[in-house]
């Protein structure tokens, strides 16, 4: 069949406008986080330095030094993020006290130094994990351990100590801000 041809003086059809570019999408990438409220930033910022002033009077009092740096870490996150799973308390209590068994477990073999800080680090993941305590600050409560080769049962009493006002006080600056803390126990 052939094309008809339309008579002299018909307007020929138009063709379809071109469809216009597509927009350029957003990035796939979230973007950084809102600005916390006042209330949850005065709340977050007054139980961090809260908790590791307590911690620094403990340390005083029974004369052992306490784990400033991996519990700083912890108390950012429980005060900072307190919905991800590494806030929670089974995440801080649970991962301190492992990782800290796993240091204690790489000076058994290897005695303290800085090969053994490194191995204890990295192992310290792979103790938390299959536990389902993920807590990344406690990776370096393991190298502190094999670095310090710290007397056994009174560091695994003042971590444990430590850890749960860690969690209390996050309890409370949760409250003090109206967010929910914790999201799960255990």
């Amino acid at each position: 069949m052939l094309p008809t041809v339309p008579p002299p003086g018909t307007p020929l059809p138009q063709a379809a406008p071109a469809p216009s570019p597509a927009p350029a999408r957003a990035s796939a990438r979230p973007g950084p986080p809102p600005r916390p409220r006042p209330r949850i930033l005065f709340a977050s910022t007054a139980g961090s330095v809260a908790a590791l002033l307590l911690l620094v009077a403990v340390g005083i009092v029974l004369d052992q030094p306490l784990l400033i740096p991996p519990l700083a870490a912890s108390m950012a996150l429980v005060a900072g993020a307190p919905d991800l799973p590494l806030s929670q308390p089974r995440s801080v209590v649970g991962g301190q006290l492992l990782s800290a068994l796993t240091g204690f477990a790489v000076l058994l073999v290897t005695g303290p130094g800085l090969w053994a800080a490194a191995v204890a680090g990295g192992l310290a993941l792979g103790v938390m994990m299959p536990a389902r305590t993920p807590h990344s600050p406690a990776a370096a409560t393991a190298v502190i351990v094999a670095l310090q080769s710290p007397p056994f049962w009174s560091f695994l009493g003042l971590l444990a100590l430590a850890s749960l006002l860690l969690v209390a006080v996050g309890l409370g600056s949760a409250r003090a801000s109206g967010r929910t803390y914790p999201v799960y126990w255990f």
